[in-house]
């Protein structure tokens, strides 16, 4: 008989992802908010890492002191700095490629996350793939169709159904950057598609770690330090001049402190979490939801018309994002009677043996 179900493992995960994506884009739209006074992303990313590495000294100090971890080795410290360099990297893509466009166009090339994860994961064999498994084909056409329908939602609109009259400016004035059209597209989507390149491996990688190294709170500080280091070091080659690194009480502190405590610190605690517990391909399924996102704080707060074709988008996301899910746990079920099963198995020739001796 396989696992029974676990609010746990199967419920907390998929309510703290979703909770993370929307965390995610709100912070990628204050971040937009801010370069629009004239914010540097190097200064930002710079910032950021610092302010929640400041948060993370005591906070790890305490908890390694409170209980039993594992210890920290020259290879997993090793991979760990790697996993910063990996990240810090993204970031740095990701963000220019922002100040270049909008949250909606990251968000929607963001779709890519779960295919170029999906397809690492299997290389490296993260990920059982059998053109025969039910749970195996679930998760290919699951996430094939939720990236079907964030382009569709992306590129198609149809007939408006809510056309809003009021909307909340972070800036005092109307926010239009959600549809920047004198960005440099074409520089924001190859940086992106870069940015998310490095994105799925540094959740690839940090599944690796995590296996040999469990202590998600730990790997969280040390990936932040070594993110610290290096957006420093990059801002300061990048930004020689102090004045640009001068932040006022606005928009930009705003930013800077959110990104750092709910972006960099608990955003990043919350993958490793998920990543330790369900793997990269199911966090990352999630991840065509952003344009979900998008559309909706676009329609709440920044005056947007909500189109038929979101809708449909939208529909077609969440069927996705269900056979995957139904994959994963398909999946867990097998192996979960499988490892019962083995046993018995196991035991059948021993038993044989012992009969047949008896008889002899």
């Amino acid at each position: 008989m396989g696992r029974g179900w676990s609010f746990y493992r199967d419920l907390l995960p998929i309510v703290v992802i979703i909770g993370n994506e929307c965390n995610d884009m709100g912070l990628l739209t204050l971040f937009k908010a801010a370069t629009l006074q004239g914010m540097n992303n190097h200064v930002f990313v710079a910032y950021a890492y610092a302010v929640a590495t400041t948060i993370l000294i005591p906070v790890t100090y305490f908890s390694r002191r409170s209980r039993v971890v594992p210890p920290l080795s020259f290879s997993i410290i090793s991979k760990i700095v790697l996993l910063g360099v990996i990240g810090s990297s993204s970031q740095v893509l990701g963000y220019a490629a922002v100040s270049y466009s909008s949250p909606t166009l990251a968000s929607s090339i963001g779709n890519l996350v779960p295919a170029f994860t999906f397809i690492l994961a299997v290389i490296c064999r993260m990920e059982k793939l059998s053109a025969k498994s039910r749970s195996s084909q679930a998760k290919v056409m699951g996430s094939i169709i939720s990236i079907a329908g964030a382009f569709v939602l992306t590129f198609y609109k149809g007939p408006s159904i809510i056309n809003a009259h009021t909307h909340l400016s972070l800036l005092q004035q109307p926010i239009s950057f959600l549809k920047s059209e004198d960005a440099s597209w074409a520089i924001a989507g190859i940086l992106l598609i870069a940015d998310y390149f490095l994105a799925s491996v540094w959740y690839i990688l940090q599944m690796d770690i995590l296996k040999v190294f469990p202590d998600e709170l730990t790997l969280v500080f040390f990936y932040n330090v070594t993110a610290t280091i290096l957006s420093i070091a990059v801002g300061l080659l990048t930004v020689p001049n102090a004045s640009d690194w001068k932040i006022g009480v606005d928009i930009s502190l705003i930013s800077i402190v959110c990104s750092g405590i709910f972006g960099k610190l608990m955003s990043n605690v919350v993958y490793a979490w998920a990543l330790h517990l369900k793997g990269p391909v199911y966090v990352t399924s999630f991840k065509p939801l952003q344009i979900v996102i998008a559309v909706a704080m676009g329609v709440m707060f920044l005056d947007d018309t909500l189109y038929i074709g979101s809708i449909v988008g939208a529909i077609i996301i969440s069927l996705g994002l269900y056979a995957v899910l139904w994959g994963k746990s398909a999946e867990g079920i097998d192996e979960d009677v499988g490892s019962l099963e083995s046993p018995t198995t196991e035991n059948v020739p021993l038993l044989q043996s012992y009969n047949r001796t008896e008889t002899n």
